[in-house]
């Protein structure tokens, strides 16, 4: 993501209520029977522990794929969609819970069987008809509707289902996703998508992955997205406006998809047309790229969206026209969030900081300051913000996007590089994403990783920088 004000994110609460007409139990009946004796397995809990998040996301189950049927319309504003959601439990359970903000739930079946459901802040809790045996694949159906409302971050910017004139700008960092589907939303559970989005005609409706198919009939256009690699829920889209559309292939013959508001068409043209030739320089850098598709959406936001840009899987999505160093850092997060993501938001900076270190390398490739100089200017700055707080220990969910989450993760990294040297460094840019391709990993992953590949202990280093408060001493 690339932030043009410092942000973190809320998740909203609401209270408890009842849900469509089909659950026909109260929520008290529905508690006493999840007591039950007649009933094995455990409760699945709300959230998985995350120290930023500790609300989001889900334990019992892993979701292996969503099968998300969407249409909107724009006019009134209203969503009826229909999420199929395939998992395995990793537990018994005689419940579980997904995570869903506002919009009505109609209906919830698990193995095509009806199941009783409530809703408590955003937590969509079901009780299938059978319990869940632990290892057990099993399917939810969850149909639902009514106007997407977007998260509103603390310091006012907005995430979610964004809406704008002619649709919608749709981004998830952190908690958005669960303004527009139901799902396990936290970053540790990725799984693959397929979307079918319905849109009046003469609008387009843009997700990740490839686009498998694209009709008109009776005044409405229906675009069939498949994403086939493992995707966190923070990094789906369904982004959906008047675009001009443009398709080409990259290196290697990757198809590219590029949707732009006519309105920022002119000033995204020169940076876009720059998009073959970053994927195949940072293919170089950092391994062969990890999707089957590439792209970008560039849309006419409106002014509370105050952030820059969001790595959206495959296809980044731009708050405006980009310039060319965010499509650098956009693009680096493919590989650095996208493929490679942290098991928690505490870890955000093994995102941000390798797509500010590219963005250090692009400039010098470029003409201009070399990432030691890039180093240097940010150590004797004045900026606060940088030595706001170290980027490992963020502390508070308004950090987790933070200046220094950028600024210092990638002066952690020109500092590595000076210790351990150009060629252990390189190496390192190329093979831990290739190690953890398309799977999670954590600081202590990274720590361990990079001691490897050198006999330099790089202990002190990573504590400097990565957890201590306030500006480490520079090496010499």
């Amino acid at each position: 993501m690339l932030m043009s004000a410092d942000s973190g994110s809320a998740v909203n609460r609401r209270p408890l209520r009842r849900c469509g007409a089909t659950a026909a139990l109260s929520v008290a009946l529905l508690l006493a029977s999840c007591t039950s004796g007649d009933v094995r397995g455990a409760a699945g809990r709300g959230g998985v522990g995350d120290p930023l998040f500790p609300a989001l996301g889900n334990g019992g189950y892993q979701v292996r794929h969503y099968g998300l049927d969407l249409d909107y319309d724009v006019r009134k504003k209203h969503l009826d969609a229909t999420a199929e959601i395939t998992a395995r439990a990793t537990e018994d359970l005689r419940s579980f819970q997904l995570d869903l903000q506002g919009l009505r739930v109609s209906s919830v079946r698990v193995d095509g069987e009806d199941a009783a459901f409530s809703r408590k802040g955003h937590k969509l809790i079901v009780r299938p008809a059978e319990g869940l045996r632990k290892g057990a694949p099993f399917r939810t159906r969850v149909d639902y509707d009514g106007t997407p409302q977007e998260l509103t971050d603390p310091d006012g910017t907005s995430e979610g289902w964004v809406r704008t004139p002619d649709g919608a700008f749709v981004s998830g960092e952190p908690a958005g996703s669960m303004t527009w589907f139901p799902g396990n939303n936290h970053p540790s559970d990725k799984a693959t998508y397929d979307f079918t989005i319905t849109v009046p005609k003469g609008y387009t409706a843009v997700a990740n992955g490839e686009l498998r198919s694209q009709r008109t009939a009776k005044g409405q256009s229906t675009f069939v997205w498949h994403s086939g690699r493992p995707m966190a829920s923070y990094l789906a889209t369904a982004t959906i406006g008047r675009f001009e559309v443009h398709t080409s292939r990259g290196p290697g013959g990757l198809p590219l998809y590029v949707a732009v508001d006519p309105a920022e068409a002119g000033a995204s043209r020169e940076p876009l047309a720059k998009l073959p030739e970053i994927v195949k320089w940072e293919s170089g850098l950092f391994g062969p790229y990890p999707f089957s598709s590439a792209g970008a959406i560039v849309d006419d936001t409106p002014a509370r969206i105050s952030w820059g840009a969001l790595e959206t899987q495959t296809k980044p999505v731009y708050a405006g026209a980009p310039d060319t160093t965010t499509v650098v850092h956009e693009m680096a997060h493919q590989w650095f969030g996208d493929s490679v993501t942290p098991k928690t938001w505490r870890d955000a900076w093994l995102n941000e900081s390798f797509a500010t270190y590219a963005e250090w390398l692009w400039a010098e490739r470029e003409g201009g300051k070399t990432p030691q100089q890039q180093f240097d200017a940010l150590y004797d700055s004045k900026s606060k913000e940088t030595w706001a707080f170290p980027p490992g220990d963020p502390g508070t969910p308004r950090n987790v996007t933070g200046q220094a989450v950028y600024d210092r993760g990638a002066m952690l990294l020109q500092e590595l590089r000076n210790a351990v040297g150009d060629k252990a460094f390189f190496t390192i840019l190329r093979e831990w994403p290739a190690k953890y391709r398309y799977a999670n990993a954590d600081a202590r992953d990274f720590i361990d990783f990079c001691q490897e590949h050198t006999d330099v202990d790089l202990g002190p280093l990573f504590k400097a920088w990565l957890y201590e408060k306030g500006k480490p001493e520079r090496e010499v």
